[in-house]
């Protein structure tokens, strides 16, 4: 009898994450930060407090070893296709099961590795959120350790952040495994 509910919880809790998400998309407040309001919640991260908020990491993808951004306890960071570089669409419940990366220091959010792209801090309906090319970065609460990817490709909207992320566009498009094999 275990086996046969626990699918059925799985499938429950994931339809839950799904549902705060895609309904924290569409009520953009449209104010003059760009971002939507935060309603209520807090985000349960802890602020980096230090510069160095952004490592590297390689961890299985879909199958596929890759280098993936993590935050400063090696957590998976991932970004939402709905945000934009002016507009955050995680706030509120669906920031409760995507916890953004928010940044306290002074100056600018860097990384402990040479990045490619540009590390930056935006003020939004979450706090300051640290972005990288323009995607605010986020962790998900079903990643219980170092390294899991258990978030990637929720919704068709959860990809996980990698170097190589392109700068935020107005629309973005799925992201594409990369080719099996080793360089």
């Amino acid at each position: 009898m275990l086996k046969r509910t626990m699918p059925i919880t799985l499938l429950l809790v994931l339809s839950l994450i799904l549902a705060a998400c895609g309904s924290s998309n569409s009520t953009s407040t449209g104010s003059s930060s760009g971002y939507g309001g935060a309603s209520g919640s807090t985000p349960t991260t802890a602020p980096a407090t230090s510069a160095s908020v952004i490592q590297t990491a390689t961890a299985t993808v879909k199958g596929t070893s890759q280098t993936i951004l993590t935050n400063a306890q090696g957590m998976t960071l991932y970004y939402f296709m709905p945000d934009t570089a002016a507009s955050s669409a995680c706030t509120g419940g669906c920031a409760a099961a995507w916890p953004p990366l928010l940044f306290q220091g002074s100056g600018t959010p860097a990384s402990t590795t040479v990045l490619s792209g540009k590390l930056s801090a935006v003020s939004d309906g979450n706090g300051t959120q640290v972005e990288y090319n323009g995607h605010p970065l986020y962790t998900y609460s079903g990643d219980t350790a170092a390294g899991q990817t258990n978030g990637e490709g929720i919704g068709g909207k959860w990809f996980v952040a990698t170097p190589d992320l392109q700068p935020q566009a107005t629309q973005q498009t799925t992201p594409t495994p990369a080719p099996r094999g080793g360089y």
